[in-house]
């Protein structure tokens, strides 16, 4: 049997194709508050950047391929979940992600519009904001 994975020694990177990686640099940085951590320009034809908080051993991508553009193609369903306990921090949350330039729009499933917002960018990726602590 495999070793499991130790989660609290790896750190975790998702990354996402987009099709305009300016925009979705300035998007992300406004809506959710990240800072640029890294970039990178025509790597083996890429370019992109990493978003996060100092210190965290998490990170957001964003890549553009300029050889071959991949149009993003993400379900209904592919979610980037953030719980925001605090009502008034949520609520300020869901403010800054409507300036920014995401659009909000109602969750296929309908247990994300309980107590939560679900916002979605440009290239059709969904944010949700979720007014309730993590378990």
């Amino acid at each position: 049997m495999p070793q499991p994975l130790l989660l609290m020694e790896a750190a975790l990177r998702i990354a996402r194709p987009v099709r305009d990686l300016p925009r979705s640099i300035a998007l992300y940085a406004a809506g959710l508050g990240l800072e640029v951590l890294g970039q990178f320009h025509d790597h083996d034809g890429f370019d992109g950047a990493f978003l996060g908080h100092p210190g965290h051993a998490l990170h957001f991508e964003f890549t553009y391929c300029r050889r071959h553009p991949i149009v993003p193609s993400p379900t209904p369903e592919d979610l980037w979940v953030f719980y925001l306990p605090d009502r008034n921090a949520w609520s300020q949350a869901c403010a800054r992600m409507l300036a920014a330039g995401f659009a909000q729009v109602p969750p296929l499933n309908p247990y994300w519009a309980v107590r939560g917002a679900t916002f979605e960018d440009p290239d059709g990726y969904r944010n949700v904001l979720q007014n309730a602590a993590w378990p």
